[in-house]
């Protein structure tokens, strides 16, 4: 049989750009502000920092104006609870978000609940949360999104199917599982798929015996080689969103690894995504997506006004 097709996220990245970028345009020809995003970095993390300025020069390429407000390490939570205050009620600020994760002695659940929901971009506000889990419209978060539209722009069939979810981190795991398996006649379609959550109390031999039966195995746990070849069922779509810093035995270069034993995996999956270049521009796109909705206001901000009166 075949190696595994293996879906680049990066081309469709650049397409969902594409269609963002011409929506872009529409928008501001029929004489409207340009979108804006500002992101606030705090500390020096050089992971962070990568990240800011891949989502900065996605802004730049789809023609978002944004801009990256800088904030050392030591900063109070007040003081950085002030900024965030400034940016919400400046009205050339349509999509806000606070790079994770934040300096220890700083709350992050009480920093994402201080961004006004619609200007949310990260999804992460306790109303987005809740209204994701009601599968309401809401600001879905951009990994979760991002992954969503692999699987369906892929045509990977979801309804009926068996997914395993590794991981269920708040931000990543929790929300992909809440996409697939959600009711697809509903506000905010989902996938209507069986799925299984597996986290680190799940012992690797019983997680075995869930993957082997899933359809799609979906693995963001940050654990490298957490999925190898004998776990997949011949012809499952497998994807990555593990992301992981490794040292390179013989060169002694850092590189970026995932989840999934890629060599191995792919002669027996159907489909596979690479790290890098497979969730990682994913979820940048979909962050420029979240932007030009909280530019449109799509999200009927009066239903949002009113719960946070």
């Amino acid at each position: 049989r075949n190696d595994a097709v293996v879906i680049s996220g990066r081309k469709l990245a650049r397409q969902i750009r594409q269609e963002a970028r011409h929506e872009v345009e529409q928008w501001v020809a029929a004489g409207n502000k340009r979108p804006h995003l500002s992101v606030v970095l705090v500390g020096e993390n050089p992971a962070s920092h990568s990240y800011v300025l891949n989502k900065t020069k996605a802004a730049a390429d789809v023609g978002i104006s944004s801009e990256t407000i800088l904030r050392p390490a030591s900063i109070t939570e007040e003081e950085l609870l002030d900024l965030i205050s400034k940016l919400n009620n400046d009205t050339n600020v349509d999509g806000l978000l606070v790079q994770l994760p934040l300096p220890e002695h700083i709350d992050e659940r009480k920093i994402c609940n201080a961004v006004t929901p619609d200007k949310d971009v990260d999804g992460f506000h306790v109303i987005n949360v809740g209204r994701m889990c009601l599968d309401q419209y809401s600001m879905l978060p951009a990994t979760p999104w991002g992954v969503w539209e692999i699987i369906k722009r892929t045509g990977i069939p979801t309804l009926g199917k068996n997914v395993v979810v590794a991981g269920r981190s708040k931000n990543v795991g929790m929300p992909i599982a809440m996409l697939l398996h959600t009711d697809g006649r509903h506000e905010r379609p989902g996938g209507d798929a069986t799925v299984t959550i597996s986290h680190r109390y799940t012992p690797k031999e019983q997680l075995k015996q869930h993957t082997i039966r899933a359809d799609i195995v979906v693995a963001a746990a940050g654990i490298p080689n957490l999925i190898t070849a004998d776990m997949i069922k011949e012809g499952a779509a497998v994807i990555d969103v593990g992301i992981t810093r490794v040292q390179d035995p013989v060169t002694a270069k850092s590189r970026l690894v995932g989840d999934v034993d890629f060599e191995g995996v792919k002669k027996k999956a159907s489909y596979i995504t690479p790290v890098p270049g497979g969730v990682g521009p994913m979820t940048v796109a979909m962050l420029m997506k979240n932007t030009i909705i909280a530019a449109k206001k799509l999200l009927k901000p009066k239903e949002l006004e009113a719960l946070t009166a």
